[in-house]
């Protein structure tokens, strides 16, 4: 029998993060869904994939707190066995508006869940997948955004700085480890049909730039999780270091 694929999706209760779990639940792997203030979704979550004969389980963690992160991988592991994969989804923008006018607050709360988080998971899953720990192996995917590349201007500025902190956490931790069975890349999603859009303060812009996108219109949420579950998968085995664009050509 082979091992057991297990992978932990933080943010997993909505959105990107809710197609993720979904798609990995049908491809084998058992599946721990990170909340944080969600719990319903993420119970509804894990209820809908045990009903098609898949394993999951919800764990409320702050990621931006090492002891919470470390008891999550600790309540995954209890329940399905070593950790195998994490997608590193959870993630925040804040209020859109102009840097000069962004609460201080607000954007060191966006900087600590999505770079902050980002690494103690990344920290966490090293320490359990590396073979220099004893362990067998496994594959990182970060949610980066096209943010990073185009700088978000008159939106969410400190947001497209946090993504480009975690493309370079991502090249940089995927040279680090790579020799140590651990693989780690990242997706950017560009305009995705999520609730994030609402969050931020303009529930329109979903449209208005998702259908000038070159493809012309929003992604699904769906259409993220697959290249996804490529990256995590052995037909990616020899994909280490890479940001993946997921854009629709933006």
């Amino acid at each position: 029998m082979p091992p057991a694929k297990v992978l932990i999706v933080t943010g997993g209760g909505r959105g990107i993060g809710a197609a993720t779990a979904r798609l990995a639940a049908v491809r084998g792997y058992a599946v721990c869904v990170n909340y944080l203030e969600n719990s319903a979704a993420a119970e509804a979550l894990v209820e809908e994939i045990q009903a098609g004969g898949g394993r999951a389980l919800a764990v409320k963690a702050d990621v931006a707190r090492a002891e919470q992160v470390e008891a999550m991988f600790t309540a995954c592991e209890g329940a399905f066995g070593p950790v195998t994969g994490l997608v590193n989804n959870a993630g925040l923008t804040g209020r859109i508006s102009h840097l000069d006018t962004a609460a201080p607050e607000m954007m060191a709360r966006v900087v600590e869940v999505n770079v902050l988080g980002v690494l103690l998971c990344c920290r966490a899953a090293v320490r359990r997948m590396s073979r220099r720990h004893g362990g067998t192996g496994g594959a990182i995917v970060n949610l980066s955004s096209v943010a990073a590349t185009l700088g978000s201007p008159g939106e969410y500025v400190w947001y497209a700085a946090s993504k480009g902190a975690v493309d370079s956490a991502t090249i940089g931790l995927a040279r680090e480890v790579a020799a140590e069975g651990v693989r780690v890349n990242a997706v950017a999603p560009g305009m995705v049909d999520t609730e994030i859009h609402a969050a931020s303060g303009d529930a329109a812009r979903l449209q208005r730039i998702g259908n000038a996108t070159p493809i012309g219109r929003p992604a699904t949420p769906e259409e993220v999780a697959a290249p996804i579950l490529w990256l995590l998968s052995d037909e990616a085995r020899y994909v280490t270091g890479e940001i993946l664009r997921v854009a629709g050509g933006r």
